[in-house]
């Protein structure tokens, strides 16, 4: 399912976003990987497709960042711009199918409203900047979360940009903004009891699946890999349905100072992981995604 059409009728209900492809697992096929990539991954000792095709990070330690420093923490947001274009420059040279970023949660809106102005000036100027060299790079834009709340400019620089990128056929780039992974399986929940009322499923055809496409990820890959920056060992309820089955590595690297090198120390442990995915692996064979 493409097209901005769609992509803002599931959006505006309660936080579904679109399919990427309608694949998902290892019927995606990997992104093209950049010459630069293909000699980065060799240096690390690995081979591409022991990479994670979806990579999804919670990126920490902004204010504390800021703090360090005798700054604003606005200072660290700001700083964390940086980090973005970084692993996404890099995501794209290592030819990740999905990045997906956690931007703004439901529960952050209790933070000062000074910052969260920022914030949203912040997010709106991303998206109106770097939509040039999300084209250049291929780049499709998507987002999770709840549009109620957003500031009309910000959503109206997302939708352009979403548009814009809808065609792009490299790494797609989703941004988590005002979500939350328990209203998100709630508001699924909700339009699931919703359909089976109407009588457009049965109870018994109710499976993982099924609920799944009900998801704001729904057509989406689950992430392999769920990085967190700044040391921090908990999820923030961010994607609890997708990361069941992800490997989590956690660095003590702060957001606004992460980096390319970070993305690839991360892949790197990734690629030593053996998954089993609750089975056990054939022997002699260590299983990659």
């Amino acid at each position: 399912m493409t097209g901005i059409g769609l992509l803002d009728s599931l959006w505006a209900d309660g936080g579904r976003a679109p399919a990427v492809g309608g694949m998902s697992g290892p019927e995606m096929s990997r992104s093209s990987i950049s010459d630069e990539g293909l000699a980065r991954i060799a240096a690390l000792g690995l081979k591409p497709e022991q990479l994670p095709r979806h990579v999804a990070i919670i990126m920490d330690g902004n204010g504390r960042w800021a703090e360090a420093r005798g700054l604003p923490r606005i200072m660290g947001h700001r700083r964390g711009i940086q980090s973005v274009r970084a692993v996404v420059e890099e995501g794209c040279r290592l030819g990740l199918d999905q990045l997906t970023l956690y931007c703004l949660s439901i529960e952050n809106w209790k933070r000062p409203p000074r910052e969260l102005q920022f914030l949203m000036r912040l997010l709106r100027h991303f998206l109106e900047v770097e939509r040039a060299e999300l084209m250049e790079q291929h780049v499709r834009l998507t987002m999770i979360g709840r549009r109620e709340g957003l500031p009309d400019d910000v959503l109206r620089a997302y939708d352009r940009t979403a548009r814009e990128t809808s065609g792009n056929t490299g790494m797609t780039l989703c941004l988590a903004v005002n979500y939350g992974g328990r209203t998100e399986i709630a508001d699924a929940a909700r339009r699931l009891a919703e359909d089976v009322r109407a009588g457009a499923i049965t109870p018994e055809r109710v499976d993982e699946a099924t609920f799944g496409s009900y998801l704001a990820t729904a057509g989406m890959p689950d992430p392999d890999l769920l990085i967190r920056t700044a040391g921090e060992m908990r999820v923030s309820n961010f994607l609890l349905w997708q990361i069941s089955y992800a490997e989590i590595w956690v660095t003590g690297v702060l957001w606004p100072d992460f980096r390319g090198e970070d993305l690839l120390a991360a892949c790197r442990a990734f690629a030593g992981r053996e998954r089993k995915f609750g089975g056990l692996p054939r022997q002699g064979l260590v299983v990659r995604g």
